[in-house]
């Protein structure tokens, strides 16, 4: 059996695109989120969930602040406004072609044209592009469109923009665009089919004329792959869609001398390897002789196919992607045998250019996202503005880069379709960084880098283009304390670990930091003095005070030492991992206990006090807190007075707060100054003019007579005793 795959056969450009920004997303971020799923593949979809991608149904879904990748498909205007809302980092990986026909309708819709889009109502791309403009009519083929004509009387002179769903069929869409150019002088027609398409689907329609039986591997809601098995159904009898390989009926395929195989723009080419892989297993199928002089690239029908200049052997995409192209290139047939397996037509229909090569090109053009460089082949290349600008936020790539400047480059990935190849010149650079990193493993050098994601058991740390992986044991971190405390931060570690042919390297931040920290703690032991000070972190804290690292060795600040006001926890003042400044009070190097004191003396308010005022000024307080003996006033801030009940007024009162209330402003004289206790004693009755007595009229003395044996005083008015009180006359009856 014969098996040949068709040269455009898996990842267009731009599904390929969006995976590739998804994937560089949760390297360097560890999670993000995306409106629906990325592409029409479950396989797909469920390793970027395993990487940290989540999907979400619509913009409510996504949690304020995260990252959000828009797919291939492209979203509403709508949708990017919600986003932008909800101060969302988007990452758009729109197909630029997607993005030309939201482009299309939205001037159309500021225009006044009225918007036609061929192509399936429920699709994502379809429902994006309506969202750029107002009032889009959806038809899926030239019925349905001269139903919305009759049920909506459009005339042929009506302003319309017609537009296509890049997946649609072409021919179909060519019929439709001549019968509308014939019919309605005022419409604007635009061909938005992508040529990546069109050129899948004539060499599905090839090779489905040329061989005996079809395979399509796609998913069964993807729209292009659905077009595929169509395609393909009109040119052969036997044609099986598949998602993967365990769909695959071998037996369905025995008879058969030659099998095409062909693939959506959402299928990815690990999966297309194990569908052919599983046609060529050797207790079911035999490979037959290929003639020399016709090698495999030309047999297939592919070749025939129409894509610009682009000869047929520099159009195998699916033959490159496979990954026994790129993992274990076959040997050639020897000449004798005249045998050739897959894999060596395969290796056969391979470019000029391969992944993993190193190659020299010039810069023609700089974007935002993108650096466009020209190669030797007819590849146009790119490399991700990131590749420059690494994690150094505000960077500008035109400080960096130049247009004409020269650039060596790794291949990653080679599109024979679109004619672009994928550059990294981050792992080009990290294959020459192997000699320094192990280098620095030999003489334990310390390095220094920023965590780049959280994983599975551990942190990742990017240094020179390669991957360093903390364990969690050696990230120096609590067992409560999530790791991704530590993703973004900048942090030296030494290197425990050099795997090269594995391509994996172990450190410990963990190391670094206990052989610092026991540094600095025994530098801080030798010259440690009363009085002197530190800046320090707060680490943690209780009830009764804080503990502060000040560079090695944690001492304890004691709550009455963090401030000169009333406070009632620590908390009031520091937070943990506040920066403050402290000095030592005393300490203990036997026991290795330091006592800290963060309060500043000149901000001591008693001294503030007794710079301002002495015994007999007169200050404007204010009450703070009524007590049964008197009020507190406050004379500065943090220094208070006690006003005693009897110096509240010139008259007798029962409680304070029938003169004064808490908040009050008033006057008060001071009387008295404890500089020991640094107490205060306030009067308001020194401030107040004593009030006359009341005249009272001269009471009538009478004579004074004893009573038995007991002794009556008589009180004059001004109440002092004058005598023996009178006995009270009786009442004339009774004598």
């Amino acid at each position: 059996m014969k098996v040949y795959v068709a040269a455009s056969a898996g990842f267009c450009f731009g599904v390929d695109r969006a995976v590739k920004l998804a994937e560089q997303t949760l390297r360097e971020e560890g999670s993000c989120w995306s409106l629906g799923e990325l592409t029409h593949n479950r396989d797909v979809v469920g390793r970027l969930a395993d990487m940290g991608m989540h999907t979400a149904g619509s913009v409510d879904d996504v949690p304020a602040g995260a990252t959000v990748l828009i797919r291939a498909h492209g979203v509403p205007r709508a949708q990017m406004t919600a986003l932008e809302a909800k101060r969302c980092r988007v990452v758009d990986a729109t197909c630029p072609k997607v993005a030309r026909i939201h482009r299309i309708v939205e001037k159309a819709g500021a225009e006044g044209r009225q918007v036609v889009v061929f192509g399936e109502p429920d699709h994502p791309e379809v429902q994006g592009i309506c969202g750029w403009c107002e009032g889009a009519a959806v038809v899926r083929d030239m019925d349905d469109f001269s139903n919305w004509i009759e049920n909506n009387r459009i005339g042929s002179n009506e302003p319309l923009t017609v537009v296509f769903q890049t997946t649609s069929n072409k021919e179909n869409s060519e019929q439709n665009i001549n019968l509308l150019k014939k019919e309605y002088t005022n419409a604007k027609l635009f061909d938005t089919i992508c040529d990546a398409t069109s050129i899948r689907q004539n060499e599905a329609r090839q090779l489905a004329a040329s061989c005996d039986a079809m395979v399509v591997v796609g998913g069964r809601h993807s729209a292009n792959s659905i077009h595929l098995a169509e395609i393909c159904s009109v040119c052969c009898g036997r044609v099986q869609f598949v998602e993967n390989a365990d769909e695959l009926n071998v037996s369905g395929l025995s008879g058969c001398a030659s099998v095409g195989v062909t693939a959506g723009a959402s299928t990815p080419s690990w999966i297309i390897k194990e569908v052919v892989s599983k046609m060529n297993e050797p207790e079911i199928i035999k490979e037959e002789k290929v003639e020399e002089e016709t090698p495999a690239a030309e047999e297939a029908p592919v070749a025939e196919a129409p894509v610009e200049e682009t000869p047929a052997a520099e159009q195998a995409p699916a033959a490159e992607e496979a990954p026994v192209a790129e993992e274990a290139p076959a040997a050639p047939a020897p000449a004798e045998s005249g045998e050739q397996s897959f894999d060596q037509m395969l290796e056969q229909s391979i470019r000029t250019i391969h992944n993993g090569d190193t190659v020299t090109g010039t810069v023609e053009a700089i974007s935002a996202t993108e650096i466009t460089v020209a190669l030797p082949t007819k590849h146009s290349g790119y490399i991700a503005v990131s590749e420059f600008t690494g994690d150094q936020p505000g960077v500008d790539i035109n400080d960096l880069v130049h247009v004409g400047d020269e650039i060596q480059a790794s291949v990653v990935r080679v599109n024979d379709v679109e004619g672009t190849v994928q550059l990294s010149k981050r792992r080009l650079d990290a294959a020459k960084s192997w000699t320094d990193v192990e280098a620095a493993y030999e003489a334990g050098t310390v390095l220094e880098g920023k965590v780049s994601e959280e994983n599975k058991g551990g942190v990742v740390i990017n240094i020179k283009g390669i991957r360093v992986f903390i364990p969690a044991s050696q990230t120096g971190l609590g067992r409560e304390e999530p790791m991704s405390n530590l993703v973004g931060q900048t942090v030296r570690f030494r290197i425990t670990e050099v795997n090269r042919s594995r391509k994996r390297v172990v450190g410990s931040i963990r190391s670094v930091a206990a052989r610092e920290r026991r540094e600095k703690s025994e530098k801080i032991w030798a010259e440690i003095e009363n009085g002197k000070v530190y800046h320090g972190v707060v680490k943690s804290m209780t009830s009764y005070g804080a503990f502060v690292d000040i560079g090695g060795v944690d001492g304890m600040v004691h709550v009455s030492e963090i401030s000169w006001q009333r406070i009632r926890k620590p908390e009031d003042v520091l937070s943990v991992g506040q920066e403050v400044d402290v000095y030592v009070i005393s300490f203990d190097a036997e026991k290795k206990k330091i006592s800290l004191g963060y309060r500043k003396a000149e901000d001591n308010p008693w001294l503030k006090f007794t710079e301002a005022y002495k015994v007999g000024d007169v200050a404007n307080v204010k009450i703070v807190k009524l007590m049964p003996f008197g009020a507190f006033a406050e004379v500065v801030e943090g220094v208070d007075g006690l006003i005693h009940i009897s110096q509240i007024a010139n008259r007798r009162i029962g409680k304070p707060d029938e003169v004064l209330s808490v908040g009050q402003q008033v006057d008060a004289k001071i009387t008295a100054i404890d500089m020991d206790k640094q107490k205060i004693s306030l009067s308001i009755r020194a401030l107040i003019e004593p009030e006359p007595a009341p005249a009272r009229a001269p009471r009538e003395r009478r004579e004074l007579k004893p009573e038995g044996d007991a002794l009556v005083y008589e009180v004059s008015a001004t109440g002092e005793a004058t005598g023996i009180a009178p006995e009270e006359d009786e009442p004339a009856e009774e004598e």
